[in-house]
């Protein structure tokens, strides 16, 4: 019965991605074409540049991530244009347009996760986003050496070797239960790449996220940094992000790691390696006897990001060196459809 129309559309594919920032904006961009049913969970311990500022003088829940997860999944690229524009001059400099709408929704609604439901139907987002806890939070690092650290905008900034520091929520994060929600009834769960210890640590911390990490009956899989952060993880390859990973959510989850295998120009490197940051690498051998699925690819950008505002008062701090969008999204529907048909 050749060119006969099916009667039942394909059953979509129901993804969470965890993280926060440029790196789920980066998933989120491509994996919106392979499916409606997405749900973005995300950090809420942003305190550095716009964000930290709202947070600051009005009391408000870190609308920055949440901003950017809204804006890669939105269906109108005005309103995402729109959303994304920061004011270059006056007391406005340096705040996105969509950071003020998402914090005035709050403070209208008296209701963060409220106001992105607003700011989600203002958009045309295809999907959710949730925020992994609604309890306004304040993320604290305590070194070896038992000092504390507070703030994630702070924690970027220092450096440790050794012994890997713990992390923790002040006050103690009650999980959403949507977010948990979305964790168990998903059919693949994405952990993003990011700043380990600024965007993934502060999700993957919050109590009752890891367990679910654990429980859910999903294919699980991390898509790994494709360069290091200086003073925080140098030296890690593969192997090595995947292992903070499971640290962070308290134990073994992980069913693969998905992670690049292109190199970058010599000159873009030798660019970063000015500023200690160099190009994850992976030892075959330690993946190989790894208890989760190594799976590599070319997901390398062909250019350079440069999407970042001169207003922006962050934006100098974050690397260039980008993964392709599209295909580290059809990499994960290709890694799950060939374990799915074993």
């Amino acid at each position: 019965m050749e060119n006969v129309k099916e009667p039942f559309a394909r059953r979509e594919l129901k993804i969470a991605v965890i993280g926060g920032g440029t790196g789920s904006f980066t998933l989120l961009s491509a994996l919106k074409e392979h499916t409606s049913q997405i749900a973005a969970l995300v950090n809420m311990a942003d305190d550095g540049g716009s964000t930290g500022v709202l947070r600051d003088e009005l009391g408000a829940l870190p609308p920055g991530d949440v901003r950017q997860c809204l804006v890669a999944l939105s269906s109108s690229p005005k309103v995402r244009d729109l959303f994304n524009y920061r004011f270059e001059e006056g007391s406005l400099k340096g705040h996105a347009f969509g950071n003020l709408f998402l914090t005035a929704l709050e403070k209208m609604t008296g209701d963060f996760a409220a106001g992105v439901e607003l700011a989600s139907e203002v958009l045309g987002v295809k999907g959710v986003v949730e925020p992994i806890t609604l309890s306004n939070v304040t993320l604290v690092m305590t070194g070896k050496d038992g000092e504390e650290v507070r703030g994630e905008f702070k924690i970027a900034d220092q450096a440790f070797s050794g012994a890997r520091p713990d992390f923790r929520l002040d006050p103690v994060a009650t999980a959403n239960p949507r977010a948990l929600r979305a964790i168990e009834t998903a059919d693949i769960v994405v952990v993003a790449p990011g700043n380990l210890y600024g965007s993934l640590a502060p999700a993957l911390i919050v109590p009752g996220v890891g367990d679910a990490l654990r429980n859910t009956k999903a294919f699980k899989m991390y898509v790994c940094n494709l360069v290091t952060k200086p003073g925080q993880t140098d030296g890690f390859d593969v192997s090595d992000f995947a292992d903070e990973i499971e640290r962070l959510a308290g134990g073994r989850f992980l069913d693969a790691v998905l992670f690049n295998t292109e190199t970058p120009s010599a000159e873009l490197l030798e660019k970063y390696a000015k500023v200690g940051e160099k190009s994850v690498v992976y030892d075959r051998n330690k993946l190989h006897d790894a208890h989760y699925i190594a799976a590599g690819a070319n997901l390398l950008a062909g250019s350079v990001w440069q999407g970042y505002n001169s207003a922006d008062p962050i934006a100098a701090s974050r690397t260039l060196i980008r993964h392709d969008s599209a295909a580290a999204a059809s990499a994960i529907i290709e890694l799950y459809d060939h374990v799915s048909s074993r």
